[in-house]
């Protein structure tokens, strides 16, 4: 038997690493996981692993990707539907699936409406319409699209729907780009993103506590 009077060397084993754009959730030991980069999504608050609920939106998200998806259209140029009922339209056979209530159209017995405060004899004082609603698990769906996402519409959105009274949860579905001409000249707004940092410091700053117990926000 050999001796030798060399130092022990230890080699330490390092894990494989995986690159951000293979996995659809932030931690690499969250589950379940996402392989497509296609929707853009983030969950709040990020101490939690995102739910069931929010990765099965996700994917109807994604299965309607040829007739919605705002990645890839060249600037200045959107042939698909850039209204919201149209998006919705869309995503609606999914949710459907998946248990929500879904608006048809915009007549009364088509439309979802949810109470914020009763009046008199219990009757219902104020109510707002939102696009689809899950109510066992009390998850609020907002779909935004066209000028909506530039004009704001995610502030009214995240407001409203803390006001109603059934609402757990949020989902709230953005552009991931909307696309318009201004000045004769193409012009573009990354919505999702402004509206994720908007969330980022809502949630980061503590000043403004909102009433969920999860905000999913996919932009698409």
């Amino acid at each position: 038997m050999k001796t030798t009077n060399e130092p022990m060397r230890i080699v330490a084993l390092r894990r494989p690493s995986r690159r951000r754009d293979q996995i659809g959730v932030d931690s690499e030991f969250a589950a379940p996981k996402l392989c497509a980069v296609y929707p853009s999504w983030s969950f709040y608050p990020r101490n939690l692993r995102p739910p069931e609920w929010a990765v099965a939106i996700v994917a109807a998200t994604t299965d309607v990707k040829a007739q919605i998806s705002t990645f890839e259209t060249p600037a200045g140029e959107d042939p698909r539907d850039t209204l919201s009922d149209a998006v919705l339209a869309h995503l609606r056979p999914g949710l459907h699936e998946l248990g929500y209530q879904v608006e048809t159209g915009k007549k009364q017995a088509e439309k979802i409406i949810k109470p914020v405060l009763f009046g008199n004899d219990g009757s219902v004082e104020v109510a707002y319409e939102i696009d689809a609603f899950h109510e066992s698990l009390g998850i609020a769906v907002e779909v935004e699209a066209g000028r909506g996402a530039a004009n704001g519409a995610d502030y009214r959105d995240i407001v409203r729907t803390s006001l109603l009274l059934d609402a757990a949860n949020l989902a709230l579905l953005i552009p991931a780009v909307y696309r318009f001409t201004s000045g004769g000249r193409p012009q573009e707004k990354k919505a999702y993103e402004s509206t994720r940092r908007q969330l980022d410091a809502i949630y980061a700053s503590r000043r403004l506590r909102l009433p969920f117990d999860g905000v999913l926000l996919v932009g698409y």
